[in-house]
């Protein structure tokens, strides 16, 4: 069990996640308090070395920007809101330097995007906030995704963001100084219970759209397995184990609405998110989430959100 200081930075990106940040700092705190020891202490850069504003208008005054040279032993990236717009080339030239001397680089939230654009996650297991995960996976086909709360894959470590950070701080304390004191800081925080890594990252759907009935929860995961090549309404009914005229019904009176709609909503969110993370031609996005033609997505992309996707975009 090793007792060395060990240095940890954080690059703040303009909209960082407060929640995240904070579950990631405060049990390196802890874990000083706890042991009566300084076994970890922490800097913080942001890309312009000027106060930095999370997504909720907090500002952190940082203790460098990324131009300057700080020894750490790990450095996280957080980032919230739409990290596919992060595009400071000093930041990731800083990055990449960090990488070549040995250190730890890990992201949080959409950190582990700015780590790819950056070309450090290639040939890499890493995990981001289930939000950026469709963009992501469109934008970076070497990296293999998985949707676990955080991945530890050697000298990177990636985390999904929000209070899955606390979880994961919890493990790399585990690792360097034992079971107790990890123990006794998630007991600090009353976290009674520490997650895997492995663990989801989104509640189950009975929970998360309020279904109690197994046969729709089990068309309802597929549906949202199955964007890119929607299946037809009778293999659903089919995976359900009943008629479709049963099936249509369980949608009016658990969804609201019927099984086309549904799926055609998820389409266009996961569109939309596509659209807003990505630089993929709209023909692209449209055909990433089931649809056979630019001008029938369009179509749809305007009665359901009120604009065209090229607004969407240029808003984004």
């Amino acid at each position: 069990m090793s007792q060395d200081l060990r240095t940890v930075g954080f690059l703040l990106v303009p909209d960082f996640a407060l929640m995240s940040y904070t579950a990631a700092i405060e049990p390196l705190r802890a874990a000083n308090l706890l042991s009566g020891q300084t076994l970890y202490r922490w800097w913080h850069a942001a890309p312009s070395g000027e106060p930095v504003t999370a997504s909720n208008g907090v500002a952190i005054i940082p203790d460098c920007g990324t131009r300057s040279e700080r020894p750490a032993d790990m450095v996280f990236v957080c980032a919230g809101g739409n990290p596919a717009t992060f595009n400071d080339k000093t930041s990731f030239a800083w990055l990449r330097r960090l990488a070549r001397k040995g250190t730890i680089l890990g992201g949080i939230s959409g950190g582990p995007y700015i780590l790819a654009r950056a070309g450090l996650l290639d040939d890499r297991r890493a995990t981001l906030h289930w939000e950026h995960m469709p963009a992501f996976r469109e934008a970076f086909p070497d990296v293999t995704v998985v949707p676990s709360l955080f991945e530890i894959d050697g000298n990177r470590i990636t985390c999904s963001g929000g209070i899955s950070a606390l979880d994961m701080m919890v493990a790399l304390i585990e690792r360097d100084h034992g079971r107790q004191l990890a123990a006794a800081v998630g007991d600090w925080f009353l976290h009674t219970h520490i997650r895997e890594g492995y663990g989801p990252q989104r509640l189950d759907l009975r929970y998360r759209l309020g279904v109690a009935d197994e046969k729709l929860l089990r068309v309802l995961g597929v549906m949202e397995m199955n964007l890119e090549q929607p299946l037809p309404r009778t293999e659903l009914a089919k995976q359900a184990g009943i008629s479709l005229r049963q099936l249509e019904r369980l949608f009016h009176a658990h969804v609201g609405h019927g099984i086309h709609q549904h799926y055609r909503w998820l389409r266009l969110e996961r569109a939309r998110q596509l659209l807003r993370e990505t630089s993929l031609p709209v023909l692209d996005v449209a055909l990433a989430t089931g649809f056979s033609s630019a001008s029938q997505f369009s179509r749809a992309y305007g009665q359901t959100f009120g604009e065209p996707p090229s607004r969407t975009r240029a808003n984004a």
